[in-house]
């Protein structure tokens, strides 16, 4: 309706300049949009306030002009000025009722863009290292961007969804050292565990596998191992120096074998996190190895890019990328003097690749801690000929959990976390996946375990799943076994449907293809659990003011075509944000 009611405006601005009333540029958009006030009727546009110095006259003067040119339609009651020139635009309640129809007639694809008739979106999101089992942060991430991936999908877009396997560089040597050691430990080989290595017991439980499969293959002695290590913390050294000269020793003393204990952890960690996404109701397309990209050349290709159009220069060995040329904060090493390539020559490679793969929107949903991401990888996509503002970053803040008082501790070194597994069996994942995305992903999260656990109206994901369930157990009562919902009875009399709780529950449907595009131009998933929100107390208020099973057959059979759409519409915004619709509670 906002698009209709802007053409019509539109077609009074041409009238007027036509009838040499005024003279302007009719603009291209009319901004229409929903009043915050019923009482201002139903939709409102500033039109004549931001036209109103091209035309030379006060805005007050140009809306009485646009009112008085505004066509007839039969979907508005009427036209109204109001303030310094707002013009305000009451819809006849057929309108309103007409949303009831188009719900019950299209069903899930109620509110959505016909699919893939916009741009092309690679999410990219979690990523997290597969160092060990994902934990509640991480679980906020993969809220997000499945939600957010659905959401656009649902706005039209073509939605690709991908996970970065950070599986090569440094934390995978770290993480084969921690698996290796824990191995010589069941082997009796008594060696001190590095500061700086992985402690947590699901590298036990690998190491327990990795002796089961492959026996004493991968044994050394203690004396092997430690001979001539640097010292380390707290024995005064430095735990960095010690964990990466352990890696070389490991290195030498394993010889090819070394590949094979970092597969079985990597492929053992990898395994769980997907099997913990999947369980959660959060599907990749695509899992993206870091790896690959040097393997293809791909790294090497972005290399030569950059130096094609000499944003490279070479430096005390090293090539560095003039990222400051770019508007970053400073220049980047792409390739160490040893001839390795750096963590961030890899980031631009795979944002290229991204780029080659045919997607014109990158979306990175990561933490906090990347802030400074954005303008570097910004810079290599500008440097390599691509538009940097293809990259669109959103940084996912912190959840802090409670369990009671207990603030609970989420290192993946110290092995001390809450696994996100741990937390979608204690609440499930409804709630969690509800909780994760009802605040903006700029702010941080305080779980409220205790909440998400209880049954009571106070609970948000329980509040919006009663809704839905209660209108299920309308429909199983048992006045409607003798005398059974006739749909089409409904939809031929919804103008019976005049109660004030009425129309304002059918306005509300109304706004859902509304949220659906704003929740995706915003990035916000959080709009759309506000919105089920409302629509819920809408209902809820509908139910209480209104007897749907009432004796008149006509007002009762459109009573319940109104809440079997609400039903549909809460299932809908549900299921975009992960979250199941149950019909009994």
């Amino acid at each position: 309706m906002k698009n209709d009611i802007a053409q019509l405006v539109s077609q009074a601005l041409q009238t007027i300049n036509d009838a040499g009333s005024a003279s302007f540029e009719v603009p291209a958009t009319v901004n229409v949009e929903r009043t915050r006030d019923p009482q201002h009727g139903d939709l409102a546009s500033n039109i004549a306030m931001t036209l109103a110095k091209k035309a030379g006259m006060p805005p007050r003067k140009l809306a009485e002009l646009i009112v008085e040119h505004f066509p007839e339609s039969t979907q508005i009651t009427a036209v109204e000025i109001a303030g310094p020139g707002f013009i305000n635009f009451r819809l006849a309640s057929t309108v309103t009722q007409q949303v009831v129809h188009d719900i019950l007639e299209q069903g899930d694809q109620f509110g959505h863009a016909p699919a893939n008739s916009r741009e092309k979106v690679l999410v990219e999101f979690i990523s997290a290292n597969p160092t060990g089992p994902l934990h509640v942060g991480h679980g906020r991430l993969a809220a997000y961007g499945a939600s957010i991936s659905n959401i656009l999908a649902a706005a039209g877009y073509c939605v690709h969804r991908e996970y970065y396997v950070n599986d090569a560089g440094r934390q995978m040597d770290i993480l084969a050292v921690s698996l290796w050691l824990r191995y010589l430990a069941k082997r009796g080989e008594a060696v001190a565990f590095p500061t700086n290595g992985y402690r947590g017991d699901y590298i036990l439980d690998i190491a327990k596998d990795l002796q089961e499969a492959h026996g004493d293959r991968f044994h050394r002695t203690v004396e092997e191992v430690l001979q001539d290590l640097p010292p380390d913390e707290p024995d005064g050294g430095d735990k960095d120096k010690y964990i990466d000269a352990m890696g070389v020793r490991a290195h030498e003393l394993l010889g090819d074998d070394y590949a094979l204990v970092q597969d079985m952890i990597l492929n053992a960690i990898l395994d769980d996190i997907k099997q913990d996404l999947e369980e959660f109701g959060v599907v990749y397309d695509e899992w993206f190895s870091e790896r690959s990209l040097t393997r293809s050349g791909m790294v090497q290709e972005a290399l030569e890019k950059l130096q094609a159009n000499k944003s490279v220069v070479e430096k005390d060995g090293a090539l560095w990328f003039k990222a400051t040329d770019y508007g970053d904060d400073k220049d980047r090493v792409v390739r160490r003097a040893n001839g390795a390539y750096t963590y961030f020559a890899s980031d631009i490679a795979y944002h290229l690749n991204k780029r080659q793969r045919g997607f014109d929107i990158l979306l990175d949903i990561l933490g906090s801690d990347h802030h400074g991401y954005v303008s570097r990888v910004r810079a290599g996509l500008e440097a390599m000929g691509e538009p940097p503002e293809s990259l669109q970053v959103r940084l996912m803040q912190f959840v802090t959990l409670y369990r009671g008082q207990q603030r609970m501790q989420m290192s993946t070194r110290s092995g001390g976390f809450v696994s996100l597994r741990e937390l979608r069996e204690e609440v499930g994942n409804d709630a969690a996946r509800f909780f994760y995305v009802s605040r903006s992903n700029d702010q941080h999260l305080d779980f409220d375990l205790e909440l998400a656990k209880t049954s009571r109206e106070e609970n948000p994901v329980f509040y919006v799943q009663y809704a839905h369930a209660r209108v299920h157990r309308i429909f199983q009562h048992v006045d409607l076994k003798s005398a059974p919902w006739d749909q089409d009875n409904g939809l031929k009399h919804l103008d019976a449907l005049t109660h004030a709780k009425e129309d304002a529950l059918m306005t509300l449907l109304s706004r859902y293809p509304e949220i659906i595009q704003l929740a995706a131009k915003n990035h916000a998933p959080q709009t759309v659990v506000n919105y089920l929100r409302e629509l819920t107390a809408g209902f809820h208020s509908f139910y209480g003011a209104c007897r749907v099973l009432c004796d008149e057959r006509e007002l009762r059979d459109a009573r319940l075509a109104l809440a079997n759409a609400t039903a549909l519409v809460i299932r809908n915004g549900l299921e975009l944000i992960g979250v199941s619709a149950p019909t009994r509670m």
